[in-house]
């Protein structure tokens, strides 16, 4: 069971991203020998949201190795009902104590659902998740809905899951809200 409190877990994304965007990456845990260690489980810090464009992947925009985050990835970093029920497993069965939801720049599918029109019965059925960001924006401006779109996903993922919203009542879990920059790699922390 984790232990590593969600104000450690956020610096260490700090400073992994910090290495990262300076091109000084320690590219540590990544070998066969951290493999070995977890063939008898997972002990992740922070559980990551994010989206799945193939620009953005976390493990190494945080510099982190094998088993350090656990990552669930979805087009537009939407909370339906499958990321939520990883996040509640991390939550309740790893003690993870920080989750972050990343949207990033130039959002594919936040894009599309600015957009609008008949994307399919299975896109329309993802893209719905971020209308609520669109609504609330305060322009329509791909990035600043991407942004709203992650400051809302975390709340709906406390507003729909019991699990979530109890260990942030009790204090062991923290949500925050993030973006992703594709070009330096930065991540600004929006909350």
């Amino acid at each position: 069971m984790n232990t590593v409190t969600w104000q450690d877990a956020l610096e260490r994304l700090r400073v992994g991203n910090e290495r990262f965007v300076a091109d000084k990456v320690d590219g540590q845990l990544q070998d066969s020998q951290r493999r070995e260690t977890l063939t008898d489980g997972q002990d992740p810090f922070a559980i990551i949201l994010s989206c799945a464009d193939s620009r953005v992947v976390p493990e190494f925009a945080f510099d982190t190795g094998l088993g350090e985050l656990f990552v669930i990835r979805v087009a537009g970093n939407v909370a339906n009902v499958s990321t939520i029920a990883s996040i509640e497993y991390a939550v309740a069965n790893l003690g993870v104590q920080l989750i972050l939801v990343m949207g990033h720049e130039s959002c594919g599918a936040i894009t599309a659902a600015i957009d609008g029109g008949d994307a399919g019965k299975n896109l329309n059925h993802l893209l719905e998740h971020i209308n609520p960001a669109i609504e609330a924006a305060a322009t329509k401006s791909v990035n600043t809905v991407v942004k709203k779109n992650a400051l809302l996903t975390a709340k709906e993922l406390v507003a729909n899951s019991e699990i979530i919203k109890n260990a942030v009542k009790n204090n062991n879990v923290k949500l925050k809200s993030a973006y992703y920059n594709l070009g330096s790699g930065a991540v600004d922390f929006l909350d």
